[in-house]
């Protein structure tokens, strides 16, 4: 079947479905590839994430190190210092005993000494009196 223009039909259409068949196929490999190049770069973009999750990861890890290394450090002054209280909280109980000790024989001292005053100045009068009873006998006897 010869057209009016000299060529053949079948031959056209053959040749039309052969290229037509062609650019679907180049199309699908050209699709295809582009869905490999699209999955390379998820791929590429999930490998990035994953490395920064890891890095994120390793700064919070170095910061968690730290602060456990903190809180031993903190944790032995603790107990040092609640040691150092507890010897200090003895020495206060010791010298506030030997305080009220001394504040108790300081009390009885005065006490004892003003005990004295009184019985020096009751003394001192009885001697007086006797002194001018004595010397009033004696005026009297001569």
């Amino acid at each position: 079947t010869q057209s009016t223009w000299g060529f053949d039909f079948r031959s056209v259409s053959s040749s039309l479905s052969h290229l037509l068949t062609s650019f679907f196929r180049c199309r699908r490999r050209s699709t295809m590839a582009s869905q490999g190049a699209s999955l390379q770069s998820y791929n590429n973009e999930l490998v990035k994430c994953i490395e920064e999750l890891r890095e994120k990861r390793e700064e919070l890890n170095a910061s968690l190190v730290a602060e456990e290394e903190e809180k031993a450090q903190i944790q032995k002054d603790v107990a040092i210092l609640t040691e150092r209280l507890s010897r200090v909280n003895e020495s206060l109980a010791r010298k506030t005993q030997s305080r009220n000790e001394f504040d108790k024989t300081i009390q009885e001292t005065e006490g004892a000494y003003m005990k004295i005053l009184e019985s020096t100045q009751t003394l001192l009068h009885v001697l007086k009196r006797e002194s001018v009873n004595l010397v009033k006998k004696k005026q009297s006897s001569s």
